[in-house]
């Protein structure tokens, strides 16, 4: 493990508007519920939790619809994705109908969501990515004659909100730095935040795929954080039946949260 001395830590300027740290949750504890009524029900989705099952990882026995069925007694439909090491906020349907409804909410871009990631380096203090993506589908899923991997237009919005220097040479500088980015995707592509910062050279850590071993080595060996850091802490969205907008915000929690106290990074409650 690398011995830090103090480091720098520096606050982007201006006001951020941040969700309040939370506390750690036990793996096997009943999920977090954000939002439950007759028609939809929306909860914190653990990191390293998969939403359904799938063929990828066969050996799975854990999935968000699953235990959610279980906890409400009642079947629930999913209306988005979120990835297995992905936490935050995590939208169901009652019915399969809502399901629907809310799906083509999604379809349309008339969602909100906002994420918070810790990414490798300094990037400018806001600016938006405008870098087509090609589809990526599951291993498993069935391809036709029509089917096309051509690029998609994929657009992200992000906006730097701290930042910090660590002495310690990680890479192949004798410092290493991070930040602390708010994302805004406007398109809704797979994998597509993590492939917008890995395009700009600003990795998520804890990334396997997209991301560099070291760094994440480095978070895993000195501040105990073996998740990748992607979090969504807001979803805004129009109620399925009554039209009403929602805002459903998640705080981080875990080892996203120790990570953040770790590196000074300490915000005011919204």
């Amino acid at each position: 493990m690398h011995t830090l001395p103090a480091w720098t830590f520096r606050p982007s300027p201006g006001n951020v508007f941040l969700p309040e740290i939370g506390v750690d949750r036990n793996r096997e504890a009943p999920l977090t519920i954000l939002y439950r009524d007759e028609h939809i029900v929306v909860i914190d989705k653990p990191a390293g939790l998969l939403i359904h099952r799938s063929e990828i990882d066969r050996h799975e026995t854990r999935f968000a619809i699953q235990i959610l069925r279980d906890q409400i007694g009642q079947r629930v439909w999913p209306t988005h994705r979120l990835d297995r090491g992905t936490s935050g906020v995590l939208l169901f349907a009652l019915n399969v109908e809502l399901a629907g409804v809310l799906g083509r909410q999604f379809e349309k871009g008339t969602v909100e969501k906002r994420y918070w990631a810790v990414v490798r380096g300094h990037p400018p203090a806001e600016g938006v990515i405008d870098h087509p993506l090609s589809r990526q589908r599951d291993p498993y899923e069935f391809q036709g004659e029509r089917s096309s991997q051509a690029a998609q237009a994929a657009v992200t919005r992000y906006r730097r909100l701290a930042e910090t220097e660590l002495p310690v040479m990680v890479d192949r500088y004798p410092s290493s730095r991070y930040a602390l980015v708010e994302l805004e995707p406007i398109t809704g592509r797979r994998h597509q935040l993590r492939r917008h910062l890995k395009h700009i050279a600003h990795p998520i850590i804890g990334d396997a795929t997209y991301g560099k071993g070291r760094h994440n080595r480095f978070f895993a060996e000195q501040f105990g954080c073996h998740r990748s850091l992607l979090a969504c802490i807001e979803l805004a969205f129009d109620h399925p039946v009554s039209g009403q907008r929602l805002q459903i915000k998640a705080p981080v929690s875990g080892e996203f949260a120790a990570t953040l106290a770790q590196l000074g990074w300490r915000f005011p409650k919204v």
